[in-house]
C-alpha cells in the first residue's frame, strides 16, 4: 500500500518530519511517501496563505493520481483544499484535522486542541504547550488534538505528563487512510466529491485544465 502524505507548505524539512511521524504508526508493507508542493507559501499561517497553498497540493495530488497511490493526507491543520483534493482523487483523502478530530471525539465527550508552532525543544514550547495541554484537561476535556503535523513522538510525551489522550492528526489520519484502503472503499464520486468539469483555464493556471478521459469502447479495433 502507497500512501502519499502532501504537505501543503514548501518547507522540505516540515515534509521529513511529517513523513517520519507517518510512518512510525504506518503497519508493515505501507509506503509513505510524503512530499511538498514545488508552488505556495513556506508555511501557512493565514486565510490568505491557505488559500495560496491550494494549488500547489492539487498538483500533488494529481500527480498522486498518475503514479497509482492508493490514498493520500493532507497534512496541515487547517485541511487547505481538501474538498477540492476529494474531487480530483479516485481514492481516499483524509485532512489530518478531521481526523485528528474524530479520534479525539472517541476518546471522550469533549477534546481541545493546543496549536504548535515550535519543535525545538530548546525553545522552550514543548514546556508551553504541555502546560496548555494541560489546562485543556483541567478544563474539562477528555482528550486534546496537537494543532502541528508531524509530532507524534511529543504526543507520547505530553500524554504521560498530563494523564490523559494526545492526539497527533498525522498519526490519526495515517492510520485511518490504511483502513479505508484495507476496507476497499473510497470516496463517493456521484454526487459533491464528482470528479471537477474539463474547463478551460488561463494565465498561472492554464497548467490545472483537465482535460476529458478517453473512453474505451467495445470492440474497438477489431
Amino acid at each position: 500500500m502507497r500512501i502519499r502524505v502532501v504537505n501543503p507548505n514548501t518547507t522540505a524539512s516540515m515534509t521529513r518530519s511529517i513523513g517520519v511521524a507517518a510512518q512510525a504508526v504506518a503497519a508493515p508493507g505501507t509506503l509513505i511517501e510524503a512530499v511538498e508542493p514545488t508552488m505556495g507559501p513556506a508555511s501557512i499561517e493565514s486565510h490568505y496563505e491557505e488559500a495560496l497553498a491550494v494549488p500547489g497540493l492539487l498538483e500533488q495530488i494529481a500527480r498522486g493520481e498518475q503514479d497509482g497511490v492508493d490514498a493520500f493526507v493532507v497534512a496541515c491543520f487547517g485541511d487547505p483544499g481538501l474538498d477540492a483534493a476529494r474531487e480530483l482523487a479516485t481514492v481516499p483523502v483524509i485532512g489530518i484535522a478531521e481526523a485528528g478530530f474524530h479520534a479525539a471525539a472517541m476518546l471522550g465527550r469533549r477534546f481541545g486542541v493546543p496549536v504548535l508552532e515550535l519543535d525545538d525543544p530548546a525553545s522552550g514550547a514543548r514546556a508551553l504547550v504541555t502546560q496548555e495541554c494541560r489546562a485543556v484537561i483541567d478544563g474539562g476535556a477528555d482528550a486534546v488534538v496537537l494543532g502541528c503535523a508531524g509530532m507524534a513522538d511529543f504526543c507520547a510525551e505530553i500524554s504521560l505528563a498530563i494523564g490523559a489522550p494526545v492526539v497527533d492528526g498525522v498519526a490519526a489520519a495515517t492510520v485511518l487512510a490504511e483502513s479505508l484502503v484495507r476496507l476497499g472503499v473510497s470516496t463517493g464520486k456521484r454526487g459533491e466529491y464528482a470528479l471537477p468539469p474539463t474547463k478551460a483555464m488561463s494565465g498561472l493556471l492554464a497548467g490545472f485544465e483537465r482535460h476529458p478521459v478517453a473512453v474505451a469502447t467495445a470492440g474497438a479495433g477489431a
